[in-house]
C-alpha cells in the first residue's frame, strides 16, 4: 500500500474521531481505567444502585468486593445529647452570658467521643484464584455500569450491581482450578487502636457488637450480624458453575427491619441465578441506557469531560427513588475496619445539598426525589425535634442526622442551626421550577416551605433599634469552628440569605396557588428582613462588622449569589459589582483552608459571574488535585501543590456532584428569568454541545456550538408556556411542526410561546 495514502487515511480517521467528541451521542463506550488494580478501598471501582453498592479492589493480592447497603445503620441515640439542657434558649443564654464551655461539653463533644450513631459497612467477598496470574486489563465501563478485569491467562471477571434489583452479580470466565470464594465479615471484634477520630473513623470494635456468624452450605454463604438494638443484617451470596471454567454468582444484603422493602432471601437469589448472568444483565443495561439518554454534554477540555462523565455515573449509582438519599459516602462505606469518615451521616449544612445540585439541569428529577422523599418520610421526627429543641412549631431540620432524621449533635452552630430547613426549601423549590408539577407544588413544595417559614417567623425577633427581623444568635458554616464566637449576635449573611429566600419563595408560591392572604403575610415578613451585609468594597461579608478575611472552605457568605440566586449577574451593574467583588475576595484571600468541594463551589460561582476561564480553572484544580484515581473526592490536596493546607484524604461525595453542577452551569443557565446558552465557557472553547439539559419552566434544551458560533438549538416544552431566550443569533430560522420561519431577535432576545409537549428548532443563518 502507498504509505502516503495510508498516512492520509490515518489523518482522516483521527479527524473523524475528533469530530465524534462533539456528537450529541457518542458511539464509543466510555471507560475509566484501573490498571493496575487499586490497592486501597477509596481508589476502588465503584458500583451501585442507590440501595446497595460494592467497591472492587485488590487486597493482599486478592480480588475483593466491599459490599454495602444504604440503610445499614447503628441508630442508637447519641449518648448524653438529650439532657435537660437540650434547648436552644439555654444555649442562647450561655452564649450571651459568656458561659459556653458547658455547651461544647454537652452537645459538641459526644459526636467526637462516641462511636455511634453511625453508618456501618456490610461485608466483603474475596475471590481466591489470582496467585501467579498477571493482570492484563482492568476498567470500569461507565456506560454499562460494570467492572471488567482480565488476566493474561484468559481469565475474565465481569461484575455489576443491578440497576433496579437489590443484587450484585459476578461472572468468571476461563477460571483456573484453584478458584474459591470467601465472605469476610467486618472486624467488629478487632482490637481497638483508633478512638475519638470522627474524620478518619473509629475502629469498628468500638461499636461493641458480638461478631456475627458465617454459614456456608454448598455454593452459598450467609453472614448474619446483629447490630444495635433490634437491628440486624444478612449478607448472602450464591454461585454456580455454568461449565467447566465459568462461574456466575449473585449477592445481596438484607436489613431487619426492612424500611425500604428491598430484602431478598437465598431462595429468591437462587431463582435469579437460574435465569443466568446475561439474562439478568439485560434489564440492568436497559436502565443505564435510559439514564445516559436523559442528558449528555461534550466539551473540548477532556479532563473536565471525563470528570463530568464519572460524576454523572456516580450520581446514577447513588441516587434512586425508594432508597435513602446520598449521605457522605452513600453506598460506599470505608472498607478498612473503621467507621466511615464523619460517621457516614447526613450533613445538611452543605453536603447533601451539594450532592443534588446537578440533578435539576442534568434532567434527573426522578432520582432527585429520593432526597425530598427522605424529608417527607421523616417530617414528624423533624417536628418533634423543632418542638423539643427550639420550643416552636413548624419545621426545623438538624444539620447532622441519622437515617431517620434524628439529630446527632456535633458543632451545634451547624448541626442544630435554625436555618437548615430553609436550604432544603430551595431543593423543593428547584424540583417545582424544573418540573412545573402543580401537584408537587401544592402537596409537597409549598407545605414544606410554609412550615419552614412558620418556624423562622417564630424563632426570629424584631430588633427594637432597627425594626428589622433578626436571629438572636446566628452562625455561618463553619466560621470559627465550634468556638463561642461562631455564634454571632448579628445575623450572618448565611442565615439571612436563607431566611430571605424562604420567606420570598413562600410568598411567590402562595401567589402561584392563589393563597392571597398567605402570600401577603409572607411578603410582609420578607420585607422586615435587613439587607445583606456588604463591605465598603461591595463584598459580601460573613456578618455585619465581620468581613471574609481568612481563608475558609465554606463560602457561606456567598450563598445569595449561588446557590440561592438572590443576587443575579443579570439584575444590575450593582449586582455585578457585588458578585465580582465577592469572588475576587475569595481568590485574593486564597485557598489555604479550602477543601476540594470549595473549588467545585467556586466553579459554580464563577459560572454565575459569566467567567468561563475562571470556572474551568477551578473545576480543573478540583479534578486533578482533590480526587482519587477513581474520581472520589478526597477533600485534601493529593498533589500537595499548595492548593490547600489540607492534604488528608477523607472521602465524601458532595464535591463530586458540585463539580458536575459547575460544568452544567457553564453550558446552560435559566435562573434569571430567561434561558441563556453557553453563558460561561472559555473563549478558546470554539466547539461544545449538550443534549436535553433541563431549564426552569420544564424545558429540555439541546444546543451545539461549532467554530465559535452557536449553530443549532432544540427546545422541548413539557408543560407549555412562554420562554424568553437570550439569542446567540442575528437572523435565525425557527422550525415548528415542520413550518419554517425566518426571524430576528428583539432587543437581543427570542420570545417563544409553547403548547404543552411541543418543540422548536432554532438555527442561525
Amino acid at each position: 500500500m502507498n504509505p502516503k495514502i495510508n498516512l492520509t487515511r490515518t489523518i482522516v480517521l483521527i479527524f473523524v474521531l475528533y469530530l465524534c467528541l462533539f456528537a450529541e451521542v457518542s458511539a464509543q463506550t466510555r471507560f475509566h481505567p484501573f490498571n493496575p488494580l487499586p490497592k486501597q478501598w477509596d481508589e476502588a471501582m465503584p458500583l451501585g444502585n442507590g440501595m446497595i453498592g460494592s467497591l472492587v479492589w485488590e487486597k493482599d493480592k486478592t480480588v475483593r468486593f466491599a459490599l454495602d447497603r444504604a440503610d445499614l445503620w447503628d441508630s442508637r441515640p447519641m449518648k448524653g445529647l438529650h439532657r435537660k439542657e437540650f434547648s436552644y434558649q439555654w444555649i442562647v443564654e450561655q452564649r450571651l452570658n459568656n458561659n459556653y464551655k458547658p455547651v461544647q461539653e454537652y452537645f459538641d463533644q459526644p459526636y467526637d467521643r462516641e462511636p455511634a450513631p453511625t453508618k456501618i459497612p456490610g461485608a466483603a467477598l474475596e475471590f481466591k484464584f489470582t496467585q501467579g496470574l498477571i493482570l492484563a486489563d482492568a476498567k470500569l465501563n461507565i456506560d454499562e455500569a460494570s467492572s471488567e478485569i482480565s488476566w493474561k491467562n484468559g481469565t475474565r471477571l465481569t461484575s455489576f450491581v443491578h440497576a433496579v434489583n437489590p443484587v450484585g452479580w459476578f461472572k468468571f470466565e476461563n477460571l483456573p482450578d484453584n478458584f474459591n470464594i470467601e465472605l469476610i465479615p467486618p472486624s467488629y471484634q478487632a482490637a481497638i487502636k483508633v478512638s475519638g477520630d470522627p474524620v478518619g473513623g473509629d475502629d469498628l470494635g468500638r461499636l461493641g457488637y458480638e461478631q456475627g456468624s458465617v454459614t456456608k452450605v454448598n455454593n452459598s454463604i450467609t453472614y448474619h450480624q446483629k447490630g444495635w438494638g433490634d437491628f440486624s443484617y444478612d449478607v448472602i451470596v450464591t454461585w454456580k458453575k455454568v461449565n467447566t471454567n465459568t462461574v456466575e454468582g449473585v449477592w445481596t444484603i438484607r436489613s431487619n427491619p426492612d424500611l425500604f422493602k428491598s430484602n431478598l432471601d437465598l431462595k429468591a437469589l437462587s431463582l435469579m441465578l437460574n435465569t443466568g448472568f446475561d439474562q439478568n444483565r439485560k434489564s440492568h443495561l436497559a436502565w443505564w441506557s435510559a439514564f445516559w439518554a436523559k442528558s449528555d454534554l461534550k466539551v473540548p477540555d477532556q479532563t473536565l469531560q471525563h470528570q463530568w462523565e464519572m460524576e454523572h455515573y456516580k450520581f446514577g449509582s447513588t441516587a434512586r427513588k425508594n432508597a435513602p438519599p446520598i449521605s457522605l459516602q452513600a453506598i460506599w462505606s470505608a472498607d478498612n475496619g473503621r467507621i466511615p469518615p464523619w460517621k457516614g451521616d447526613f450533613h445538611h449544612d452543605l453536603n447533601t445539598q451539594l450532592s443534588y445540585w446537578p440533578s435539576y439541569s442534568g434532567n434527573h428529577l426522578e432520582e432527585a426525589m429520593a432526597y425530598l422523599d427522605h424529608f417527607e418520610t421523616n417530617k414528624e421526627n423533624y417536628k418533634r425535634y423543632t418542638k423539643q429543641f427550639f420550643g416552636k412549631e413548624g419545621i426545623a431540620v438538624p444539620g447532622v442526622t441519622t437515617l431517620d432524621g434524628t439529630e446527632m449533635g456535633g458543632w451545634i452552630q451547624y448541626s442544630l442551626s435554625p436555618t437548615v430547613s430553609a436550604w432544603i426549601s430551595q431543593h423543593y423549590y428547584l424540583q417545582w421550577r424544573y418540573s412545573m408539577d402543580k401537584d408537587f407544588l401544592k402537596n409537597k413544595a409549598y407545605p414544606w416551605i410554609k412550615s419552614t417559614a412558620q418556624f423562622l417567623e417564630q424563632i426570629s425577633v424584631l430588633d427594637p433599634k432597627t425594626g428589622k427581623r433578626k436571629l438572636v444568635i446566628s452562625s455561618s458554616p463553619e466560621i470559627n469552628d465550634n468556638d463561642s464566637s461562631a455564634w454571632f449576635t448579628k445575623t450572618t449573611n448565611y442565615d439571612l440569605s436563607l431566611m430571605q429566600f424562604n420567606f420570598k419563595t413562600a410568598a411567590d408560591l402562595a401567589r402561584e396557588l392563589n393563597l392571597t392572604e398567605e402570600a401577603k403575610h409572607w411578603q410582609e415578613i420578607y420585607e422586615q428582613l435587613p439587607s445583606l451585609a456588604l463591605s465598603k468594597n461591595k463584598e459580601l461579608m460573613i456578618a455585619p462588622d465581620y468581613p471574609y478575611a481568612t481563608s475558609h472552605r465554606h463560602f457561606s457568605n456567598t450563598m445569595a449569589i449561588h446557590p440561592l440566586g438572590l443576587i443575579k449577574w443579570e439584575d444590575s451593574e450593582e449586582s455585578k459589582n457585588i458578585i465580582r467583588s465577592s469572588i475576587k475576595l475569595l481568590d485574593s484571600v486564597g485557598p489555604k483552608m479550602w477543601c476540594g468541594y470549595s473549588y467545585a463551589w467556586l466553579g459554580n460561582l464563577k459560572a454565575r459571574a459569566k467567567d468561563g476561564e475562571g470556572a474551568a480553572k477551578a473545576l480543573n484544580i478540583f479534578s486533578t488535585a482533590f480526587c482519587s484515581t477513581n474520581s472520589f473526592h478526597l477533600n485534601g490536596d493529593q498533589t500537595k501543590s499548595g492548593y490547600s493546607d489540607f492534604v488528608y484524604r477523607p472521602f465524601t461525595l458532595e464535591g463530586n456532584f458540585a463539580f458536575a453542577s459547575g460544568l452544567q452551569e457553564m453550558l446552560i443557565q435559566s435562573h434569571a428569568g430567561y434561558l441563556e446558552l453557553f453563558p460561561a465557557i472559555p473563549a478558546d472553547w470554539s466547539s461544545a454541545s449538550f443534549k436535553t439539559l433541563r431549564a426552569e419552566g420544564a424545558y429540555l434544551v439541546s444546543a451545539k456550538k461549532e467554530n465559535g458560533k452557536v449553530t443549532t438549538i432544540n427546545i422541548h416544552s413539557e408543560k407549555g408556556g412562554s420562554l424568553k431566550v437570550k439569542s446567540p443569533f442575528g437572523k435565525f430560522e425557527q422550525k415548528i411542526n415542520g413550518k419554517v420561519k425566518i426571524s430576528e431577535p428583539e432587543s437581543g432576545f427570542i420570545q417563544i410561546d409553547f403548547a404543552p409537549n411541543s418543540s422548536i428548532d432554532l438555527k442561525g443563518i
